[in-house]
């Protein structure tokens, strides 16, 4: 579950670190009233409106037919008043959304924080994950921060440290001083840096994080360490230890057929292709997407309908794959374990009835316990289900039905 940056900036506030302050906005009247707040606070008339969507490359994103940028520096409250008009109920797009973009429900009219003063300002990029290889979380830091961070990976990749943090031991003071030097910082700006880190590692380990990246991470004139921005990805599988994160979640930035599976218990994930998959189990899923693959098509979806694949649940994984306008077959590999085939085989044959005039070819394998049984269902069924029985005949079922 992704959070949105205002989310994730409280969150590491709440953990230590200092952020970049701002105030979520809806209307553009809020939006004003917002800078206004700002404005007697820190005694400036500048503000930075900044759409909040779960994408990156927001600096750089477009609204949908017009110039207006998805973060935007307003020197005075009517600035304000367009930029957030132009922004709210526009649709966003970055390199991260794609072509479709996102609709932008909320803007975070934040602090100005590039202020002159003793110093230059200086932007890093800061972040921490699970190296699976390793099995420690790893820190990724850069002195190159800023919207360009993809291109110094891929051009200067020297500029790019790595620090592993052994999660039986945790983070060591050695290790945030270590990343501090190494990030060029000295005097004020090295302890805030080390206090930074560990504010970081702290936010990251206290909310089963999957990621936490800050960029960029902002040493400002008079010598302060700050999130400038902030994504933080959560582990689903860790939400039902943390409900006040798991309440943070918006919907309205969730693919809708994702959040209708997931609601199902069916673990799906939509892609590209244009042939729709129903498999039990993970493994027999991407073995059966590379076998898709490999017979001329390109899988549509994972779709795991898990160990019990009763009418009902099969019913709801034909319906939400044949929302994706792009199918044009279905394959369901099932092998029966857990799970009866011709349980499976009824579900089938129920769904199909349910459905009523489903208008692509489905080709059924299922193979294990009761698989000679499931497959007389299918064939006494009337109905227009090709079956299989062998990995390599459901394969050149699925060539035919594309050709």
């Amino acid at each position: 579950m992704n959070l949105h940056e205002y989310q994730a900036k409280e969150l590491l506030k709440k953990n230590g670190a200092v952020i970049q302050e701002g105030i979520v906005a809806t209307t553009p009247e809020e939006a004003v009233a917002a800078a206004q707040t700002l404005k007697e606070k820190y005694n400036s008339d500048w503000v930075v409106v900044k759409s909040q969507i779960h994408a990156g490359g927001r600096g750089k994103g477009k609204i949908e037919g017009t110039d207006q940028n998805g973060v935007a520096l307003a020197k005075n409250h009517d600035k304000v008043k367009e930029i957030s008009k132009n922004l709210l109920g526009g649709v966003l797009v970055t390199k991260q959304t794609g072509p479709t973009g996102k609709k932008v429900t909320k803007v975070l009219v934040a602090q100005d924080v590039y202020y002159p003063g003793e110093s230059e300002t200086k932007e890093f990029y800061l972040s921490m994950l699970l190296d699976r290889g390793t099995g420690k979380n790893v820190f990724i830091y850069s002195t190159e921060g800023g919207m360009d961070i993809e291109e110094v990976a891929e051009h200067t990749p020297e500029k790019v440290h790595k620090e592993w943090v052994d999660p039986s031991v945790g983070l060591q003071d050695f290790q945030t001083r270590k990343m501090a030097f190494n990030l060029g910082l000295s005097g004020n700006a090295f302890k805030e840096m080390t206090k930074f880190i560990k504010a970081l590692y702290k936010t990251y380990m206290s909310t089963d994080a999957s990621m936490v990246e800050i960029n960029p991470c902002l040493k400002t004139s008079d010598n302060k360490i700050l999130a400038v921005d902030c994504k933080l990805g959560l582990d689903d599988n860790a939400l039902y230890r943390h409900p006040d994160l798991l309440a943070l979640r918006d919907l309205n930035e969730e693919d809708p057929t994702e959040t209708e599976a997931a609601d199902a218990e069916l673990n799906y994930v939509k892609l590209d292709g244009n042939v729709g998959c129903m498999v039990n189990g993970a493994g027999l899923a991407m073995a059966t997407m590379d076998m898709i693959q490999l017979s001329g098509g390109s899988p549509a979806n994972f779709l795991d309908v898990g160990g019990t694949a009763n009418a009902e649940r099969v019913e709801k994984a034909f319906r939400i794959i044949l929302r994706d306008p792009n199918v044009k077959a279905i394959l369901v590999n099932i092998f029966g374990g857990i799970v009866r085939c011709d349980r499976v085989a009824q579900g089938i044959v129920d769904a199909y009835k349910s459905i009523g005039d489903i208008p692509v070819p489905i080709i059924v394998r299922l193979q294990g316990t009761n698989a000679k049984e499931a497959k007389e269902l299918i064939d006494k069924s009337g109905l227009q289900v090709r079956s299989a029985i062998q990995l390599k005949e459901a394969a050149e079922e699925v060539k035919k039905a594309l050709a």
